[in-house]
C-alpha cells in the first residue's frame, strides 16, 4: 500500500492546522499570564480565551474549569478531592479508562466496580438498588462514569446515572476525553467532568477539569495562586492556546460522521472473516470499531496492518506500548476474545478511503494468517 493510513484518533489525533498555530502563536509570545508587565498581559488574555473555548464545547462557565496536564490528571484530581471531601467509598464503572481505576484504588478509600451488560454499558439498575443501601459512614457517594469507552466507544447513560446519583446526593464524575467534540456533551449534569486537548486535534499535555460549583477541589499541585488557587504552577500557555483552537475548530467542524463508513467495514469483517464486533448492538461513538477475530492475536494484526501502512491499536493505547488482556472487553464477559481484539478510530481528517484501505489490509493479512494456521495444520 503506498499511502498511509491513520486511523488511531482515540489515542491521540492528528493535530489540526488551527490548535498547531495556536500553540507556535503562545510559543513566540513568550509571557508569563502570571506577570503584570504587557507581555503578561497578553498570555493572560490568550489563556482565558482558550479557556472560555474549551468550557464552551461543555457548555461550562469559564471560572469552573482547571486546566491541567491531560485527562488522567483530572480525573485523578477529581477522584483525591472527594475523598478529602469525605468519600470513604466509591462507586467505580467497570469499563472506566485506567486512570480512574488506578486513582481509585490508590486513594485509600474503598472501591466498588459497577458492572456493566455484554454490550459494555452500565447497568442502571444495579446503580439504582446500590444507592439505596448506601451508609451515612461511608460519606458523600461517589460514582464515576466516562461519556464514551476509549476502547469499544460505547456511550454510556450518563443523564440517567447522574439523576440517580444526585438524587442520592452523590457526587457524579464523568471522564469526558474520548466523548468531547464527538458527541455533545454540555447537556452531562456532572459534578467534575474530565476533557483532553490531543483528543480533539489539540496537542499532548494539556486537559481540563470542569468543577461544579459546589464542589470543593484539594489541591495536588503547589507552588503559586494559578488556577484560582486550585492548582499551583505556571501554565502550559502553548499546550492551553492549542486546546482552546481546537476546541472551536472541532466544534465548528467536527469532522465527517463516520458511522455509515465504519458499519460498512464491520459488515465486511463479519462476513468474510467471522470476526465479533464489540459493543455492537449498544449506541457507539461515530468513529470507533472495536472488533475480534478469533484465533488471531492482536500484536500480529497490529504488526501485519503497520507493515501495510495502516496504524490501529490493540485495545487501550496507554499502557507503554504494550499489548495485552482488556479489562473493558473482560468486564463485558469476553475475555475469550480479549487477546483477540482490535480498535480503529478515525478523526477530523480521516476520510472514507481510509476506512477502506484498513478493511482491504486487514482482511489480507487475515487471508496469510488462515493460511498460515492451515499449513501448520497439514504439516
Amino acid at each position: 500500500m503506498s499511502r498511509r493510513v491513520y486511523l488511531d484518533y482515540n489515542a491521540t489525533s492528528v493535530v489540526r492546522p488551527q490548535a498547531e498555530a495556536a500553540v507556535l502563536a503562545a510559543l513566540r509570545l513568550g509571557g508569563n499570564a502570571s506577570s503584570v508587565h504587557a507581555a503578561g498581559r497578553a498570555a493572560r488574555a490568550m489563556l482565558e480565551e482558550a479557556r472560555e473555548a474549551v468550557a464552551a464545547i461543555a457548555g461550562a462557565r469559564p471560572q469552573d474549569l482547571v486546566f491541567t496536564s491531560g485527562g488522567s490528571e483530572a480525573n485523578t484530581l477529581a477522584i483525591a478531592s472527594a475523598v478529602s471531601a469525605g468519600s470513604r467509598r466509591l462507586i467505580i464503572g467497570a469499563t472506566e479508562h485506567a486512570s480512574v481505576l488506578d486513582a481509585a484504588a490508590a486513594s485509600g478509600a474503598a472501591v466498588e466496580l459497577w458492572p456493566v451488560d455484554s454490550n459494555g454499558v452500565a447497568d442502571l439498575g444495579w446503580l439504582a438498588e446500590r444507592l439505596k443501601t448506601w451508609r451515612a459512614e461511608d460519606g458523600r457517594p461517589f460514582v464515576a462514569l466516562m461519556a464514551a469507552n476509549n476502547e469499544t466507544g460505547v456511550v454510556q447513560p450518563v443523564v440517567e446515572a447522574s439523576a440517580l446519583v444526585h438524587e442520592a446526593g452523590g457526587w457524579f464524575h464523568v471522564d469526558a476525553v474520548q466523548a468531547t467534540g464527538k458527541i455533545p456533551i454540555d447537556a452531562i449534569a456532572a459534578d467534575t467532568m474530565a476533557m483532553s486537548a490531543h483528543k480533539i486535534g489539540g496537542p499532548q499535555g494539556s486537559g481540563a477539569l470542569i468543577v461544579g460549583c459546589d464542589i470543593e477541589l484539594t489541591r495536588r499541585s503547589f507552588g503559586g495562586g494559578q488556577e484560582r488557587g486550585r492548582r499551583g504552577g505556571t501554565e502550559n500557555l502553548s499546550g492551553i492556546s492549542g486546546f482552546g483552537a481546537a476546541a472551536k475548530a472541532a466544534t465548528v467542524h467536527p469532522g465527517p460522521n463516520q458511522s455509515a463508513w465504519r458499519d460498512a467495514a464491520a459488515t465486511r469483517l463479519e462476513a468474510e472473516a467471522g470476526a465479533v464486533v464489540l459493543g455492537e448492538d449498544a449506541p457507539r461513538l461515530p468513529n470507533t470499531l472495536c472488533f475480534a477475530a478469533p484465533g488471531f492475536s492482536s500484536e500480529l494484526q497490529v504488526m501485519a496492518l503497520d507493515l501495510a501502512g495502516v496504524m490501529v491499536s490493540a485495545g487501550a493505547a496507554c499502557s507503554s506500548g504494550k499489548v495485552k488482556s482488556s479489562h473493558v472487553i473482560d468486564a463485558m464477559g469476553r475475555g475469550d476474545l480479549g487477546a483477540c481484539s482490535l480498535r480503529v478510530s478515525g478523526g477530523w481528517a480521516t476520510t472514507e478511503a481510509d476506512w477502506s484501505c484498513f478493511v482491504e489490509a486487514w482482511l489480507e493479512a487475515f487471508a496469510r494468517h488462515r493460511a498460515r494456521v492451515r499449513n501448520l495444520v497439514e504439516a
